[in-house]
């Protein structure tokens, strides 16, 4: 199993769009052979002092079988079309790519 944590950050004013047409991919992503879940999260204020919080960032939560169903996320062509249609909208994406330790 491979979890992956996809930080996104987002252009200020953008959220609302970007999180329409993120949230409208979801369920072809959950589609997808190999995927196990794809959740986007956004930070709440939980007051704890150690939270690194940014109100311009959707972190995406990630399970999937093996790193080829990854890979072939990665390059599927509705994922190619939402990169396109969210470009104006990101400044960044970071991944972190998992193992169970």
């Amino acid at each position: 199993m491979i979890t992956v944590l996809a930080s996104i950050r987002i252009k200020a004013g953008k959220m609302a769009e970007f999180l329409e047409i993120f949230k409208a991919n979801v369920p072809t992503v959950c589609a997808e052979d190999g995927c196990v879940s794809y959740v986007p999260m956004v930070d709440i204020d939980s007051q704890l002092p150690v939270q690194e919080k940014d109100g311009n960032a959707v972190t995406v939560v990630e399970q999937w079988e093996s790193l080829d169903a990854l890979t072939a996320h990665l390059g599927a062509p509705h994922m190619l079309k939402y990169r396109n249609n969210v470009k104006a909208l990101v400044d960044r994406v970071s991944l972190k790519i998992l193992r169970n330790a």
